[in-house]
């Protein structure tokens, strides 16, 4: 953790938030006072967020799901059987 005036926190802005950024801990103070820390915001997990956003969709299946369809039973020379 490191600790900056306001002064020196605005000049130094972009420097404090890479560091912030970088894992550190960055408290800002005025007249020598605590008062704001900077830290990084947790980048987000992109594919969590999707399978998150889709947890309370149900899944629906057609009742032809499973049946291959004539031309493409063909095309892999699927006999006509095992269908």
């Amino acid at each position: 953790m490191i600790m900056v005036g306001m002064h020196q926190a605005k000049t130094q802005l972009s420097e404090l938030v890479q560091r912030a950024e970088g894992g550190e801990e960055i408290v800002i103070t005025r007249n020598g006072t605590p008062v704001v820390t900077l830290t990084a915001i947790p980048k987000a997990n992109r594919m969590a967020e999707a399978f998150g956003a889709l947890k309370d969709t149900p899944a629906v299946f057609h009742d032809d799901f499973d049946e291959i369809p004539e031309e493409i039973a063909v095309a892999f020379g699927i006999p006509q059987g095992d269908r």
